[in-house]
């Protein structure tokens, strides 16, 4: 079983930084494919970046590339996001997944899901 619990959203200004954080208090965290994705208001749910269990494939959308980077700790069950650089057209939702295909940006194919956390970036 994944559970899993996104932390470290908030309110910045365009060009400050953020950790986003996504923990997994289950015991079945290594074997899964993690990806965040976020989901801006009136937009659909949009792949960021994905990262396999040994951190050796990494994936990102084109938006978020060079300025954000994916890592995992396996022996801490916890996925991060380090987003720089931030702008405004990165406010949204962001949300943690886990699934079993390496790589996938495709929504459907995460069967477990974060609550999601709100990260604002002012002008």
């Amino acid at each position: 079983q994944v559970q899993l619990v996104e932390s470290g959203g908030g309110l910045v200004q365009a060009g400050d930084s953020l950790r986003l954080s996504c923990a997994d208090s289950g015991r079945t965290f290594s074997r899964y494919f993690m990806a965040w994705f976020r989901q801006a208001p009136g937009k659909e749910r949009e792949f960021v970046a994905g990262i396999n269990w040994s951190s050796g494939y990494i994936n990102y959308a084109n938006s978020v590339k060079g300025r954000f980077t994916i890592s995992r700790d396996n022996a801490k069950n916890t996925v991060y996001l380090q987003m720089n650089s931030l702008k405004p057209e990165d406010t949204a939702v962001y949300y943690c997944a886990a699934g079993p295909r390496l790589g996938s940006t495709i929504e459907a194919v995460y069967n477990y899901w974060g609550q999601g956390t709100q990260v604002t970036v002012s002008s």
